[in-house]
């Protein structure tokens, strides 16, 4: 199984970006996530999806203002981020779990894991 994130770049405080998150090998319709590890920082979770996609779940620092979304047909997990803040500046990353059906906020708790994609916020 691999995961695939993309959509991350450089964008002015108060933009938008939408993160994409492919998933091959094979289906993972359990629960995923987001998480993002700033320098110097350690990883956090940003939101997730459970597995019907009927229920999200975000960090306070992002509720609000980011939207996690997912089309289980398509095996894609996705993170629109708006009224971006240079705190919001890390490597964002895409996760899914074999197990659980909603987003736990422990790193641990997902299996699988994608490469990262920078986001990037300037003043």
């Amino acid at each position: 199984v691999q995961l695939q994130a993309s959509g991350g770049g450089l964008v002015q405080a108060g933009g938008s970006l939408r993160l994409s998150c492919a998933a091959s090998g094979r289906t993972l319709n359990n629960a995923k996530a987001w998480f993002r590890q700033a320098p110097g920082k350690e990883r956090e979770f940003v939101g997730g999806s459970s597995r019907s996609g009927g229920n999200q779940y975000y960090a306070d620092s992002v509720k609000g203002r980011f939207t996690v979304s997912r089309v289980n047909a398509k095996n894609m997990l996705y993170l629109q981020m708006n009224n971006l803040k240079p705190e919001d500046t890390a490597v964002y990353y895409c996760a899914a779990s074999l197990s659980t059906n909603y987003p736990l906020p422990q790193a641990h708790e997902y299996e699988f894991w994608g490469q990262g994609t920078q986001v990037t916020v300037t003043q």
